[in-house]
Parts: C-alpha cells; structure tokens; sequence
C-alpha cells in the first residue's frame, strides 16, 4: 500500500484543477508538477577534517531519510587549498514520496521554526521554472537534536519542476504552500 502523503494528495486534487483552470491546460498531464528536490551542502572545511564530512552526512540523512552522495572538487583551486577529487560537499536527491514528505516537512514545520521568518524569497526561480532557496541552518529540522550538533551548516535545497516558466512555478509552488514573501 503506497504512503499517503498529505501535500502529494493536496497537488492532485486541489493544485493541479486549479493550475489547470488558471493557465488553460487541457490535459492533466501538461500541468507542471515537481520532478525532484536536489538538497546541496558545501562543506570546504571538509578538506582539514574527515569527520566534519561524516557528521554532516549523518544529520542529512536523518534530515532526508536517505543517504547523501559525498561531491568531490571538479579542479584544483590554490587560494582555498583544495585539490581536484578532494571532497567537499554532499548532495541528496529525492523523488516521489520522499520528496513529498520532504518539503511537507520542510513547508510546515522547518521554515516555521526559523527566527524572524517573513516568507522565502521570490527571486529564488532560475528563468526556466525552478527554485532555489538556501537555509543558514540544520537545527530547524525536528530530526536533528540541538545537543548533539558540533557546528551549524547551511543547505541549498533546490526545487525542479516541469513548468516551462517561473510564472507557472511560482503559481505551482505557491498553491503547494510555499511562504513567498511579499
């Protein structure tokens, strides 16, 4: 029996009628839709210590429920000592339902927790309908216990879409939920 995913059942039979009425989809299956949610985190002080790279791996997985994929320096770059195939970050891809449950999380109880939070920014979208928006923080997520982190770390969470515009992205992301600010 598949999960049921409340923000999943929400984009089916509320968003995507709505989508369709708004911008004049005939078939359901032209609405946009979100295809994946890329979470990145860059971690250069990587280089000194391992560790740092094994503990971020662990809260990102806790925070995702899947395993990250450690990235690894594309060349070599003097002034910040790095070398090429040095790792220096670690990246997730959700689909599906993991996904799902992810940005339900991420849209009701992460941003909600973050101190002064007035929306996300609306210049977050990239021309071709995705967005992007970044978190200084991984203490917002309830899976990560305050006591038990060694240093904050930022994430980039990355939003893909099929929507060929950010006008339909923004629409789409807006009906899902998202606290765009004003």
């Amino acid at each position: 029996m598949p999960l049921e995913v409340a923000l999943k059942k929400k984009y089916y039979e509320e968003v995507r009628p709505e989508m369709m009425k708004r911008f004049g989809y005939e078939n359901p299956l032209a609405v946009p839709r979100l295809e994946k949610v890329v979470i990145n985190q860059g971690l250069g002080e990587a280089r000194d210590d391992s560790r740092i790279l094994e503990k971020a791996a662990e809260e990102l997985a806790l925070i995702t429920a899947q395993k990250p994929v450690i990235t690894r320096a594309k060349k070599s770059v003097s002034n910040f000592k790095i070398r090429k195939g040095m790792p220096i970050g670690l990246k997730v891809t959700l689909r599906r339902d993991r996904m799902w449950i992810f940005l339900e999380k991420l849209l009701n109880v992460a941003l909600p927790r973050i101190r002064d939070f007035r929306g996300v920014n609306p210049n977050g979208f990239d021309g071709r309908g995705n967005y992007n928006l970044g978190i200084r923080e991984q203490l917002i997520f309830p899976e990560i216990t305050y006591d038990l982190v060694d240093a904050t770390r930022g994430m980039d969470i990355a939003v893909v879409t099929t929507a060929k515009t950010d006008e339909e992205a923004r629409a789409l992301l807006e009906l899902l939920g998202f606290p765009f600010r004003k």
